[in-house]
């Protein structure tokens, strides 16, 4: 992950194509949007629309699932 970026700075070419990769890499690694937002110093709404930009294939809130209850 590109090391130089400044909290809220403008992200484009070379930059914002590794931060992608990086980000994609580490959201289908398990790593969460919130997660991913905390640890860059962006907001939530940026590292979605990067990765959706990437197409990732994003998970559906709330984590895991449980299963159905034994009778």
């Amino acid at each position: 992950m590109p090391t130089d970026l400044k909290k809220g700075a403008r992200i484009t070419g070379d930059d914002r194509s590794t931060l992608a990769r990086d980000l994609k890499s580490r959201y289908d690694g398990g790593a969460s949007i919130r997660s991913l937002a905390a640890e860059t110093g962006r907001s939530y709404g940026f590292v979605h629309r990067i990765l959706s930009e990437s197409e990732v294939s994003l998970r559906s809130r709330g984590g895991a699932t449980r299963g159905r209850r034994a009778s």
